[in-house]
């Protein structure tokens, strides 16, 4: 099963890119199948992992940035692949 982790952060106003930069710079403890970096107006952040794994397997996931970069708490959600083409 293919599994999709999604991380969203919206930056302090004037400072995507230095969030932009930090999520780029984030490791993870296991390497995904895919990984991909977004942006959006607003100064928004996206990260999306694909996992060969259970739905509730334990994956590791990009942490909180610092306050400072961060205007609200990052979204999380967990998706299930039921189709691709």
């Amino acid at each position: 099963m293919t599994v999709a982790l999604m991380w969203e952060a919206r930056a302090v106003d004037g400072r995507g890119e230095r969030l932009l930069a930090w999520a780029r710079a984030q490791d993870l403890a296991q390497e995904p199948l895919r990984r991909e970096t977004f942006r959006a107006p607003g100064d928004r952040v996206l990260v999306i992992t694909w996992w060969d794994a259970a739905y509730d397997a334990e994956l590791p996931e990009l942490p909180e940035p610092d306050g400072e970069l961060v205007g609200r708490a990052v979204h999380r959600w967990r998706f299930e692949s039921v189709a691709a083409s």
